[in-house]
């Protein structure tokens, strides 16, 4: 390329320039700058074409650099388990004026919360590519997948609840108690403005708000009245079989929470229904596994859970016992009913037999009491008669 532009003279007394410089001691950097002006110095048309092909070459390294930097990387896809959202200038591209509160998501607000958590429906990239941005655009991709987490584990402080192993909580009667389970979460596709620029770290707060619904729930949990068992107008035998349901145990709020524990992870799920539309994280499921008594009151509390297994048992043998009398009672009476039917019903047949003759006239009836008496006097073994004077 510059021997189109640099006479071959100048190539040619380079050598000798380069073997001045070597007697001098001049072959450094300035006499690289200054032997090749020195030999095109008679040139400077020369020296204009070599100044314009190093800019042209600089010009046409910075196209190629920016078209692989914005053009090739301005290429993208989103995975399966993702979903993404493009921002311009710093503006999330929106649909519309729609807001959260337009979306079913926002129906477990109340009108308070209504005024808070209005966030702005965003444009949601699905799955596929590859997709094309500018420059000045940037894409934000989140992983809609599920995750579980232990219901201990705090995303800021790694040593909170015992390392995230167990989170402690206080009951109704002021015992401290330790909780064990998991949570099952996942990002919500409905409401990724919240997730990505409403909230700074999201997973805190989803976390903080299960962690105080769950201590609420605990303090002031009272196990459910039972249910209703037959009176007695519903019982066969018209009386009440037991009295007050024998168990529950009333005072002692561990106990009334291990035997509901469906009953609070039930609640759970339905209070933390709202974290989507708060914090565009959607809780799938809550799981608490284990409640765990404090130490010092562990082995008192089995005592009385052992006494009150024991008083249960108890009451329960005594009650299947009353029913299996009650039980024999009734089939005793339908037995003795069944006799006495058995016995009434020979007279009823014979009253109505004797009617019939009766209806025949009164010389039949005669003759049926003869031929009665005498089928008598055949078995009879003796026969006393009334002399008549």
């Amino acid at each position: 390329m510059l021997s189109r532009f640099i006479p071959f003279s100048a190539f040619q007394r380079f050598p000798v320039a380069l073997r001045r410089a070597a007697r001098v001691g001049t072959t450094g950097p300035e006499f690289l700058l200054k032997s090749p002006v020195q030999s095109v110095g008679r040139h400077p048309a020369a020296s204009i074409q070599i100044l314009m092909t190093i800019a042209l070459g600089c010009l046409l390294g910075f196209l190629a650099w920016f078209l692989t930097r914005y053009l090739l990387a301005g290429l993208y896809t989103v995975n399966q388990n993702e979903r993404a959202v493009k921002t311009s200038f710093g503006r999330a591209q929106r649909v519309g004026d729609q807001t959260t509160l337009d979306d079913p998501i926002s129906e477990a607000l109340n009108e308070d919360e209504k005024t808070r958590y209005a966030y702005p429906q965003v444009r949601v990239i699905p799955p596929g590519g590859p997709y094309f941005k500018w420059p000045w655009e940037r894409v934000y991709k989140v992983s809609i997948a599920t995750e579980t987490v232990n219901m201990a584990w705090d995303p800021e402080d790694r040593t909170a609840n015992q390392g995230g192993t167990m989170l402690d909580a206080v009951t109704k009667d002021q015992l401290n108690t330790g909780l064990t389970g998991q949570i099952r979460f996942r990002v919500s596709e409905r409401n990724l403005y919240a997730y990505l620029f409403g909230v700074k770290r999201p997973i805190a707060h989803v976390m903080g708000y299960f962690v105080a619904v769950l201590r609420e729930r605990i303090a002031n949990f009272e196990a459910p009245a039972p249910a209703a068992g037959p009176t007695a107008a519903t019982h066969p035998m018209g009386i009440t079989p037991g009295g007050p349901d024998a168990t529950i145990v009333t005072g002692i709020s561990i106990n009334d929470i291990r035997k509901n524990m469906r009953d609070l992870n039930e609640h759970m799920d339905l209070e933390c229904r709202s974290s989507a539309a708060r914090y565009g994280m959607t809780l799938d499921a809550s799981l608490i596994t284990g409640i765990d008594p404090p130490p010092e009151v562990e082995s008192a509390l089995a005592a009385i859970n052992t006494a009150y297994n024991q008083v249960s048992s108890d009451i329960s043998l005594a009650q299947a016992a009353a029913d299996q009398k009650i039980v024999q009672s009734r089939r005793a009476v339908e037995i003795e009913t069944l006799r006495a039917q058995a016995e009434v019903e020979p007279l009823t047949r014979l009253a109505s037999q004797l009617a019939g003759l009766k209806q025949n006239g009164s010389g039949a009836l005669a003759a049926y009491v003869r031929n009665v008496r005498l089928s008598l006097y055949e078995r009879a073994q003796r026969i006393f008669l009334e002399a008549r004077p």
